[in-house]
């Protein structure tokens, strides 16, 4: 078990990937894996500003909607191929969130959070009234990409399967670049300014320049997040930026548990599965799921995997990049 432990701490990335591996296997079915995959993700990305950076954004819906949009624009009006609209949606949540960073982060604690909000509500009546391009309250709809070429295999997103594959390797790409960050000298920082920026600014650390870096490369997670989710769904409906959609990415991270690497994921597959069961008997699902959540933050205030990476921790030392 020890050995196991401390494998899984030095290889964070390859454990992640062999539970995702098995992921369609241990739930009742392949599209909800596909959901616990890409809201995972859009997870990860709320998880490395609040969980890792200690930065509460309530806007985070922006940046999936945005990546989601921009994805689905780039096909239906561009007839762009699979891989350039992807690429288009991350580079407009990148954008997004540079934009909206350079002013929420003129304020802080609370009102960080409350600006946060009011420029991600802005970008939704933005996309709302912009009916040719988005379809306004309809969506946009005509998302089709039902096969695509990778490495030379011509591979079918019809079958659920093998579209969680081909969306997994994005993931994995993602996760990698998200352990390399945190375990840079810039990841350093990031601890640094969420312990204490005052200090972190006395060391000569740009605090400022650092929050608005993390505060992208969050917003370009979510806006991958974003794209794969509009090829997955072939629409992108306007709840995508709804203020509801934020508030499910700090749900996830809350009952996975922030700053961990893992968490997210558990987070998402816990309330994507209560909301799965709950709705087969009741239509009041978001009460079953609201109460859960509740004893969860009053029992388990450090999420499932963190209480679950607390004892490891307590069992085995510290635990240091497993978490």
């Amino acid at each position: 078990m020890r050995n196991f432990y401390l494998f899984a701490c030095r290889h964070r990335v390859l454990v992640v990937l062999a539970l995702l591996l098995l992921l369609p296997l241990l739930l009742p079915y392949e599209a909800l894996a596909l959901n616990v995959l890409l809201f995972g993700l859009y997870a990860i990305g709320f998880n490395l500003l609040f969980g890792y950076t200690g930065m509460l954004s309530f806007g985070h819906a922006a940046f999936l909607g945005v990546g989601s949009y921009l994805c689905g624009i780039a096909i239906v009006s561009g007839g762009w191929p699979w891989w350039a609209a992807i690429a288009a949606g991350v580079a407009a949540a990148s954008f997004t969130g540079l934009v909206i960073g350079f002013l929420a982060l003129r304020t802080r604690g609370i009102y960080f959070s409350m600006v946060t909000l009011a420029l991600a509500q802005i970008v939704y009546y933005a996309f709302y009234k912009a009916e040719d391009w988005t379809g306004g309250e309809n969506g946009l709809r005509g998302v089709k990409v039902d096969a695509i070429n990778l490495f030379g295999l011509q591979l079918s997103l019809l079958d659920p399967t093998t579209k969680y594959y081909v969306f997994l390797l994005f993931v994995m790409v993602a996760l990698w670049l998200v352990s390399r960050l945190l375990n840079s000298p810039f990841g350093a920082v990031r601890e640094a300014i969420r312990e204490n920026p005052q200090r972190a600014a006395a060391c000569g650390y740009d605090v400022a320049r650092s929050k608005l870096l993390v505060f992208v490369f969050s917003a370009s997670l979510c806006g991958l997040a974003g794209a794969l989710r509009a090829i997955h769904l072939s629409i992108v409906p306007i709840d995508s930026l709804h203020y509801l959609q934020s508030g499910q990415a700090v749900m996830m991270c809350l009952l996975g548990g922030m700053g961990t690497f893992f968490g997210p994921f558990v987070g998402a597959a816990a309330i994507l599965y209560l909301e799965d069961v709950s709705t087969t008997f009741t239509t009041h699902w978001m009460a079953v799921v609201g109460v859960i959540f509740m004893l969860c933050v009053l029992f388990m205030p450090r999420g499932i995997w963190g209480s679950t990476a607390h004892w490891l921790e307590k069992r085995f030392g510290q635990l240091g990049t497993a978490r």
